[in-house]
């Protein structure tokens, strides 16, 4: 357990880039007047939406060193999350993309990575140790698209394993990324049947499945033996849950969203954080209902405000929005 009353620690594996926002909702790249910088990238999102609920989290991956690289070095400490596991390559700069939001609050992605600096981090770059004193280790499938960051994440997570993290994996697909929906299958799950919590939104879920049902008998088709929890998230419906011993669903919290960008990294956060020095949790039905309502509750409020980042909560945020339900 984390000694001398310390959290333990939730490392975050992958990327971190700056999203570029349009200044107008509901209109294309090409139509937008001007853009906002808005730092994200999920596992990067992870780490932040931890540290802002009070947990220890540290953030691993390779960013350019360039401004917005620094820039983005600098977010991550300013909001309490170790950097030693932050690596800098010189010859690539740190990846854009510039997202559109749709009139409804959803996203479409244009990237710029070619290749980006995350894509290039090397096994022989990881700070072992750093991933050793994980307590949780968290990744996303970005980071499995190329060489050589595919085979550092590997690394890492063999890393983790061997030290006796537990693995939670938020595939977080974004097609446009991948040679192929093909190849995208295929890397997704080359990883699946190592991680003990897996998330995927209703998209994914579909997407992963061939199946257009949301439904407990899709859902479990992905179970496999070494998974403890099985989470899907269904937007404004809310989720549903699936272990060994029970299976479920957890209402959605209704809000005005404005923006969906990071309500499912705040969801994982929120999840990772409240189980992470005590994985009993995932045995007991009434206490795990609990933790995915307050994850939940976290999702939905980062909805209400543009950006990711800006509108992760704090405990106390995610308390008095529960106390006013």
């Amino acid at each position: 357990m984390a000694s001398n009353g310390e959290k333990g620690l939730i490392v975050s594996f992958g990327e971190m880039l700056i999203d570029f926002v349009p200044t107008e909702s509901g209109v294309s790249l090409a139509e937008a007047p001007g853009f906002l910088k808005a730092p994200g990238g999920a596992p990067a999102n992870v780490a932040i939406a931890v540290s802002r609920l009070g947990g220890r989290s540290a953030f691993v991956g390779k960013l350019g060193d360039d401004e917005f690289g620094h820039m983005l070095a600098g977010i991550l400490r300013k909001n309490g999350v170790a950097d030693q596991g932050i690596n800098f390559d010189t010859g690539a700069r740190t990846a854009l993309a510039f997202v559109t939001l749709r009139a409804d609050g959803d996203r479409e992605f244009m990237f710029y990575r070619n290749p980006s600096a995350d894509m290039l981090l090397r096994p022989d770059e990881l700070n072992l140790d750093l991933i050793r004193s994980a307590k949780v280790f968290h990744y996303g499938s970005i980071s499995l698209i190329v060489e050589p960051c595919r085979s550092a994440h590997l690394k890492a997570m063999e890393v983790a394993k061997e030290a006796g993290a537990l693995l939670s994996y938020d595939p977080n697909l974004r097609e446009p990324l991948w040679p192929s929906k093909e190849e995208a299958k295929t890397q997704i799950m080359s990883i699946w049947d190592k991680a003990e919590i897996i998330k995927v939104s209703d998209v994914e879920l579909e997407f992963l499945t061939g199946s257009n049902k949301i439904d407990d008998e899709t859902a479990m088709s992905l179970w496999h033996p070494n998974l403890k929890l099985l989470l899907v998230t269904l937007g404004e419906k809310g989720c549903r849950y699936y272990t060994k011993n029970f299976k479920g669903s957890v209402d959605p919290f209704h809000v005005n969203a404005v923006d969906t960008t990071g309500a499912g990294d705040s969801f994982v956060g929120a999840l990772l954080n409240q189980i992470v020095d005590d994985q009993s949790v995932l045995e007991n039905e009434e206490r795990l209902r609990k933790v995915l309502r307050f994850a939940n509750a976290c999702g939905a409020i980062t909805t209400t405000k543009k950006g990711a980042i800006p509108a992760l909560p704090s405990d106390a945020e995610v308390n008095s929005f529960l106390e006013g339900k």
